[in-house]
């Protein structure tokens, strides 16, 4: 039986999806903070518009750690957090900074996930959006 192996989020990668998301969101008129990490977790990309709120910066890794350990967009997982949602514990059940507010997007490659982006510092549906248009332009 032979394996392939899917290449690694690299760096360069990391600066496409951060490229393509703070494009969409400067298209749109919205100042964000942009993370991207690579499937251990760590830190490959961040970058903070000038005039983002400073939150932004924090909301942004957590979106996409949490997207990345669930391999779910945080919009999916919003309502399952919820009170009467079945993972209703989770959000302080772990010691690790997850944030069940849109914006956050696991990155696949060839059906592996490779990785995450987060978004902070818009309306939830536009991170959502800035991060999603951001993993297509990798794809």
């Amino acid at each position: 039986m032979t394996t392939t192996a899917v290449a690694p989020l690299s760096t360069q990668d990391a600066e496409i999806l951060l490229t393509a998301a703070r494009g969409a969101a400067e298209a749109a008129g919205v100042t964000v903070s942009v993370t991207v990490l690579d499937a251990g977790g760590h830190l490959l990309a961040f970058r903070r518009d000038d005039r983002a709120v400073l939150i932004s910066g924090e909301t942004s890794t957590r979106k996409a750690y949490t997207a990345l350990q669930l391999n779910a967009p945080t919009a999916d997982l919003v309502d399952l957090v919820k009170p009467d949602g079945p993972f209703h514990s989770l959000t302080t059940a772990l010691d690790r900074p997850l944030l069940f507010i849109a914006g956050g997007v696991p990155v696949h490659r060839d059906g592996t996930l490779v990785g995450a982006i987060g978004v902070g510092g818009g309306a939830p549906e536009q991170d959502h959006s800035f991060a999603v248009t951001a993993t297509a332009a990798l794809a």
